[in-house]
């Protein structure tokens, strides 16, 4: 459960009425960009108010006219999605901060510099969006602003978002608990070889082959075997 000193009001207003509940400010901002999270967490108190300062409570006949429910978990998800966020300006500073940093850790994991096929780092990242001012809406989810993010950074960086596609060979020894770890990276087809070695082709983003090869080579002791064999878009 949200602590008091952290909740905070979001507020839903129809044909005159208010409806507050007290929330946790970040949960809240997940509920309202259409995530599950769990109700025990986010809400400080299982009730819906006229006015939340002074604790008094809407009635259910009110509930009922503008929502169609008393459900307090259906109120609540229209109240977030539709309705106000009171946040605090170190709020929404915490909030949009986390928000670039999933925007810069999927970037780096997932584009490219084409000229090397090689990941940018993440430092590399967040000094280019600094450079060309990029703004992260805290009101819009991640994925809806990692586009554009990619098309500000084009400016300052070679970038792509193809895809390596890579043929592993792992020595007969190995294949069985390897096979484990090329699934979870995604292998597009599988063909074994006469010594009982095994040549997967993968395609992966840039930026989790050297994840992929950490685990590999742990596993073989560096006797893993691996091409880049074309990029595709």
């Amino acid at each position: 459960m949200v602590r008091t000193e952290d909740a905070v009001i979001a507020r839903f207003e129809h044909s005159g009425e208010k409806f507050e509940i007290l929330v946790d400010p970040n949960l809240a901002m997940e509920v309202k960009h259409g995530k599950e999270v769990d109700f025990g967490d986010l809400m400080l108190i299982d009730q819906v108010f006229k006015d939340a300062h002074k604790g008094e409570a809407k009635n259910e006949e009110s509930l009922k006219k503008v929502f169609g429910t008393t459900d307090v978990r259906q109120i609540v998800k229209k109240i977030l999605a539709e309705g106000e966020i009171q946040l605090t300006t170190q709020q929404r500073r915490e909030i949009g901060e986390r928000k670039r940093k999933e925007i810069v850790t999927f970037i780096s994991k997932n584009a490219m510099n084409p000229q090397t096929n090689a990941p940018h780092p993440v430092q590399r990242i967040e000094n280019a969006l600094e450079e060309i001012k990029f703004s992260v809406d805290i009101n819009k989810p991640v994925n809806e602003q990692i586009n554009a993010a990619i098309k500000e950074l084009k400016k300052l960086l070679p970038i792509s978002m193809e895809k390596l596609n890579l043929a592993v060979k792992i020595p007969a020894q190995f294949t069985g608990k390897a096979s484990v770890i090329l699934h979870k990276y995604g292998v597009k087809s599988e063909e074994w070889q006469n010594d009982g070695s095994l040549v997967a082709l993968l395609e992966i983003p840039a930026g989790v082959k050297q994840d992929l090869f950490n685990e590999l080579n742990h596993l073989t002791h560096g006797e893993v075997e691996s091409k880049i064999i074309e990029n595709k878009r």
